[in-house]
Order: structure tokens, then C-alpha cells, then sequence
């Protein structure tokens, strides 16, 4: 606080300087019969002849009242006077109202306008009131476009506006708090601040009763009220309630970038972008959290934090009633409603809903990833893929599922594991209807639809409906097994098999039927359970219309039109259909046999087998033929049943056209063309084509004759 100035010693009532220009104005007036005293310069009536003599400064620029303390000078002993009590810190108008002191008569009669909401000067144009005739002045500059204060070719319509820019150029700041000591270039800034450590919020909006901290904040929230958009784009025409928010709109038509960083050259479209990132060098970080004690460097993110502790959404959308607790959120989320996206890339002529977004998308052209992993050095599109990073380093899982307690390191898993408990499925198929509980699934389901393969493979130019499925296959060409088992060390191409495989440890089962209760380790494999339950056969063969509950059924059916065979052994050439036909196959070479019985301890090459050997030991029947009530234990079994009550014959050879209902009759007829003979004799080493041929042949040998009794009873009888 400057040190007050005794006041005995000046005499207010004596110009200290008197100049000879002023008095020849004065000399020379005219005075009229109606005693008004007229000014030779500009023709202005003045009652008194001292009102002209102070009016005549103006013109002459003639400032004879000086201050003994600073210096400065001024042309009426009123503004001296008002000026002087700045020094002593004397106020002596005070408002008979709330008891506010100021120090000039003007500023008082200004100050109780707000209590009597009188707005005397209106402007011609807009009908708009004001409260000072200032006020309409520089609002009337809106509507001509003048702008009379300039400054290096800038120019401005107020000069409070021209001596805060100048601040720009000079870095003087001589407003400081007293709090935390930090310095401002206007002493409005210095106020709008301190109310940051008061937490006071005088402005007070008397539609919703939301409390501000600054004025021209309560103007801009009763915009919301109104849909007042004063401001307009010359270009796209979009309306802005903001002159800020317009100004920068600006901008991307322009592409001005005006604010840059002196560090890092990085340049900006707006002065608070600007301050905000010169706080990442600074690492200043002046909003703290009175709760978590957590800094935050912009008022915006610490304001969200905020809302952590407090839960407060205050934004609601009038069309779901979702609530929000950011107001560029549900900007956001209105587009899901509109589908409008205003942001289109310029390579690509890709469209987005947010800037962000279109930012993100911009950096798969650029190949830029400005956020690095200090301790990999893996690189980042965006700053939260690389916070989400860097948890899998720290093992850290800051959000917990407040139904079952499980842990996750992003909240966008924890929301989609809600789901698990709520059974929400909010994303549907336009087309079949089919809802999902993840967009991302919608998306991969609608490939269904569509056909598309929008993930080529750089090697051998095979196409993918999904991103997951191309890198699986790149690794084919690898060979790379990156994710290995910590019991067994069994490595694996992808994630998803290892999680798989870890269930046969841990004997987890954590998806179930809704209908039968029945288990599975996979959800793939629930998913395709509840087809048994609900008949759905989403998956048509393109070629002859036959359906399938599995895309990898109708995969491995194709592939009987195409005879393709793309699963080949290296050693023997020998080429498959069907994965699990090559896995089978090579068990053959190697003869493992990795699937054992835990009753009798016999080994299968396939799982399937040890299945349908375990109900050999439960007498387990599931499959039950709906014609004749006849049970089996295999699938197969009944398929084969069931072409005798059909009589369908869908195996046809290739040579003569004959068809028959079973492989196995097949593969015996097949060798009435190629002669072959696989089954030998142990004894005599001949050759027969049919099993049943070599049995009846050993029998010469051993002299077996197992039908004989049978003949006998039938003569007897």
C-alpha cells in the first residue's frame, strides 16, 4: 500500500500554470442575448464563462491543476481532486445503500444505478439501455465499426482496451495478489482472481440462481436462458452467445495462429491455449483441490476434477436427460443425437463430431506421437492412451467396479465391464435389430452385413473385417508367440488364446447361460452355445444359401466350393481345410496325444474325442434324435442317424457322381477307383480294401467259425 500524502500544504483552488491560448480563447468569446458563452473553436454554448475557460483546455491541451506526488497533470480541479484522493486513500462518497465508499461523486451516482437498475441512455440503433453514457458510447462503436484508439496499426473501439494491449508490449504488470504473490497487468484480472482464494460468486443468475465469480460469465450463462447468439460467422453463418467463443471460431476458417510460445515456438489460435501450455514448461500448477490436495495448471481441468468429489453434472441434454459433468461433453453428446460432424480432415475428407477427434485422426497421416513412454519409449497419438500406458508399467488400477470389486486401469473398461452386471446393450443393428453392449462390437457385427474387409495384410494382401484378426494373421508370417503362459510356458500369437489357455489351469468358467446355467471359459464359446437355445443361424453361404450359427462354420464350408486348402505341412506336404484337421494331422507324425481320460488315463489326439470318450464312463447321451427319440453320445453319431429317416446323400464322389449319406461309405466306395488295399494281413501280408474283408480273411488262419451256432439253431428251428 503506497504511504498517504498529508493534503495541508495544497491549494486546489488555483490553476498552477495559465497560458496565454487559453486566455485569448476566453477574451475573444461571443456572448449572446441569452447569456450562453460560445466556444470560437468548436461553436460549443456554455453557460458560465468559467465553463468555457475549463472547455478550452480540451482544445489547447492545457493541464494546469498538477499533482505535488506524482506528477500528473489534469485540466479540472475536480478530476485533479478525485485524482489526489487516489494518494491519501480518502473516499468520501458513500452509498446510502450497502455503505460503499468512492472517492468522485461520479463514480457513486455510476455505482447506484445498480441498485435502481436505471439505464437511462438507450442506443438508436438496437434500442439496447445502459446504465452510463460511457457504456452506450463504446457500445454504438459496435454498430459503426469505430475504432478511434490505435496502436501500431491494431486498433481498438475503448481505451481501456488500448492501454491494457499496450500492457502487451510493455510486460508491465503492477497489480499483485496479496495471497499467493501473483502479478496481473489489470487490476480486473487481479479482482477476478482473488475471488479464486475468497471463492466469492456476487453475480447471481435470477432465472436458475447459478452464482459467478465475474460479470461477464453471468452474461454469457443468461445467453443459455435466452438462445441469444449476437454474435454471427460471416463465412458458415453459425451463431456464437460468446464474443470469445466467436473470435476463436474465426480462426479455423482463417487458420490465424496469433499467441506463440517464446520456448517452443508452438503458436496458438487463443491467448488462454497459450497460457495454459506455457505452464507445461513452468510446471506451474496454481489450482489446487482443497480435498486431494492435487494441482491442476487450468482452472477448466481443475473445475472437472472438482466434480469427482462432488459428482455434480450440471449439464443435462433435453433429449436422453443424460447428465454431464462438462458442457463441451454434451455438446459432444448432442451429436450423437444430430449426427452432425462439423470436422472433416483435408486428406482424407473424413468427418468427425469433436476437434479432438479430427486432431487424433490427423496424426495417422502425420505418424506424429508427441507423448512418449519414459520407460519403453513406446509413442502416443494422444496424452491419455499414454496415462492408460503407463498403468501397465505401474500396475496400477485406479478404477473399481462397485458391484464385484474388480479393478481396471481405464475407466472405459470399467464402464464396459458394467455392463456385465447390468446387461444394458444400448448399440443396435439397423438392419437385424441384434443389440450390443459395446459400440465396438456394433461395428465389427455390422462387417457381417456389409461385407467389409477394411484390413489388408502388406505380405500376402488377405483382407480382414477386424484390426485384431490382420494382426493374429501378420504373426503367422512371423512366427512371433509374444504372449506366454506363466504355469506351463506355452506362448501364444494373442492375447485372448493366452486368456483362453489359462483357463484350462485355473478350470475358470466365468461366463454362463442365462437359459441353462451352463459354463464356458470364453464368451466366443457362450456365444455360440446360445445358438443351440435360440436356433440363430446369422452366417449364409453366398453360393448355395446354407446357414450357420459360426462364421467359422461357414468359413470351413466355403471352402468345399472353393476346394481352397490353406493349411499345409511343412514335412509331408500334405495340405487341409481346416486348421484342426493339420493339428490332428501332425499328431500323427509326432503321435502326442496331449488329451487324457482322468478315469481310465487314455489319451486322444483331439479334445473332441476325450469328450465323446468320457460319456463312455457317464453313459451320457445329449443328442437325441427328434423323429425316432433315439439317443447318442456324439454329435456326429446323430447327424449320421439322422440320414436314415432323411435319406440324404451329401457326399458325392468325384469320379462317378455316386452319393452316399456317410464319410466312411464314401471313403470305401472311393477305393473301388483307386484300388487301394490299406489293410494287410499279419500272417500272409495280403491285402484287402475294407476292414471287414481282412477280419473275415483272418479267420482262415485261426480257424474261427463265430456264426456256426447261429446256423445251427436256425436248421434246428
Amino acid at each position: 500500500m503506497e504511504k498517504a500524502i498529508e493534503t495541508n500544504e495544497t491549494n486546489f483552488s488555483e490553476p498552477c500554470v495559465e497560458t496565454a491560448d487559453t486566455d485569448e480563447i476566453v477574451k475573444n468569446i461571443t456572448h449572446s442575448t441569452e447569456k450562453y458563452f460560445t466556444c470560437n473553436v468548436c461553436g460549443k454554448f456554455c453557460s458560465r464563462k468559467w465553463d468555457l475557460k475549463i472547455h478550452s483546455y480540451m482544445h489547447t491541451k492545457d493541464k494546469p491543476y498538477s499533482c505535488d506526488a506524482c506528477g500528473k497533470g489534469f485540466s479540472q480541479i475536480a478530476s485533479f481532486e478525485a485524482h489526489y484522493r487516489s494518494h491519501t486513500g480518502e473516499n468520501p462518497f458513500c452509498c446510502d445503500v450497502c455503505g460503499e465508499k468512492f472517492s468522485r461523486k461520479y463514480s457513486l451516482d455510476r455505482h447506484i444505478r445498480t441498485h435502481t437498475k436505471e439505464k437511462p441512455y438507450s442506443c438508436d440503433v438496437c434500442h439496447k439501455d445502459f446504465s452510463y453514457k460511457s457504456g452506450l458510447i463504446v457500445h454504438y462503436r459496435m454498430h459503426t465499426g469505430e475504432k478511434p484508439y490505435t496502436c501500431q496499426g491494431e486498433k481498438f473501439s475503448r481505451k481501456y482496451s488500448l492501454d491494457r494491449h499496450i500492457r502487451t508490449h510493455t510486460k508491465e504488470k503492477p497489480y499483485s495478489c496479496d495471497v499467493c504473490h501473483k502479478d496481473f497487468s489489470y487490476k480486473s484480472g487481479l479482482i477476478v482472481h482473488y475471488r479464486m482464494h475468497t471463492d466469492e460468486k456476487p453475480y447471481s443468475c435470477n432465472i436458475c440462481n447459478k452464482d459467478f465469480s465475474h460479470k461477464t460469465h453471468l452474461n454469457v450463462h443468461f445467453r443459455t436462458h435466452t438462445n441469444e447468439k449476437p454474435y454471427s460467422c460471416d463465412v458458415c453463418n453459425k451463431g456464437f452467445s460468446h464474443k470469445n467463443t466467436f473470435n476463436l471460431h474465426r480462426r479455423t476458417h482463417t487458420n490465424e495462429k496469433p499467441y506463440s510460445c517464446n520456448i517452443c515456438h508452438k503458436d496458438f489460435s487463443h491467448k488462454t491455449h497459450l497460457n495454459v501450455h506455457f505452464r507445461t514448461h513452468t510446471n506451474e500448477k496454481p489450482y489446487s483441490c482443497d480435498v486431494c490436495n492435487k494441482g491442476f495448471s487450468h482452472k477448466s481441468t481443475f473445475n472437472l476434477h472438482r466434480r469427482t468429489h462432488t459428482n455434480e453434472k450440471p449439464y443435462s441434454c433435453n433429449i436422453c436427460h443424460k447428465d454431464f459433468s462438462q458442457r463441451r461433453t454434451l455438446n459432444n453428446h448432442y451429436r450423437t443425437h444430430t449426427n452432425e460432424k462439423p470436422y472433416s480432415c483435408d486428406e482424407c475428407d473424413k468427418h468427425f463430431s469433436t476437434k479432438s477427434y479430427l486432431n487424433v485422426h490427423l496424426r495417422t497421416h502425420t505418424k506424429e506421437y508427441p507423448y512418449s513412454c519414459d520407460v519403453c519409449g513406446k509413442g502416443f497419438s494422444q496424452r491419455v492412451r499414454l496415462t492408460e500406458h503407463y498403468r501397465i508399467h505401474t500396475k496400477e488400477k485406479p478404477f473399481s467396479c462397485g458391484v464385484c470389486g474388480k479393478a481396471f486401469s481405464r475407466t472405459s473398461d470399467l464402464k464396459r465391464h458394467l455392463r456385465i452386471h447390468t446387461k444394458e446393450k444400448p448399440f443396435e443393428c439397423d438392419i437385424c435389430n441384434k443389440a450390443f453392449s459395446y459400440i465396438s462390437n456394433l461395428k465389427r457385427h455390422l462387417r457381417i452385413h456389409t461385407k467389409e474387409k477394411p484390413f489388408e495384410c502388406d505380405i500376402c494382401n488377405k483382407a480382414f473385417s477386424y484390426i485384431s484378426n490382420l494382426k493374429r494373421h501378420l504373426r503367422t508370417h512371423t512366427k512371433e508367440k509374444p504372449f506366454a503362459c506363466d504355469i506351463c510356458n506355452k506362448a501364444f500369437s494373442d492375447m485372448s488364446s493366452l486368456k483362453r489357455h489359462l483357463r484350462t489351469h485355473t478350470k475358470e468358467k466365468p461366463f454362463a447361460c442365462d437359459i441353462c446355467n451352463k459354463a464356458f471359459s470364453d464368451m466366443s464359446s457362450l456365444n455360440r452355445h446360445l445358438r443351440t437355445h435360440t436356433k440363430e443361424k446369422p452366417f449364409a453361404c453366398d453360393i448355395c444359401s446354407k446357414a450357420f450359427s459360426m462364421l467359422s462354420s461357414l468359413k470351413r464350408h466355403l471352402r468345399t466350393h472353393t476346394k481352397e486348402k490353406p493349411f499345409a505341412y511343412d514335412i509331408c506336404s500334405k495340405a487341409f481345410s481346416k486348421l484342426s484337421s493339420l493339428k490332428y494331422h501332425l499328431r500323427t507324425h509326432t503321435e502326442e496325444k496331449p488329451f487324457a481320460c482322468d478315469i481310465c488315463s487314455k489319451a486322444f489326439f483331439e479334445m473332441s474325442y476325450l469328450k465323446n470318450h468320457l460319456r463312455t464312463h457317464t453313459k451320457n447321451k445329449p443328442f437325441v434324435c427328434f423323429i425316432c427319440s433315439k439317443a447318442f453320445s456324439k454329435f456326429s453319431s446323430l447327424k449320421n442317424h439322422l440320414r436314415m429317416h432323411t435319406k440324404e446323400k451329401p457326399l458325392a464322389c468325384d469320379i462317378c457322381n455316386k452319393a452316399f449319406s456317410y464319410i466312411s461309405s464314401l471313403k470305401r466306395h472311393l477305393r473301388t477307383h483307386t484300388k487301394e488295399k490299406p489293410f494287410a494281413c499279419n500272417i500272409c501280408s495280403k491285402a484287402f480294401s475294407y476292414i471287414s474283408s481282412l477280419k473275415t480273411h483272418l479267420r482262415t488262419h485261426t480257424k474261427e467259425k463265430p456264426f456256426a451256432v447261429k446256423r445251427f439253431l436256425r436248421c434246428r428251428v
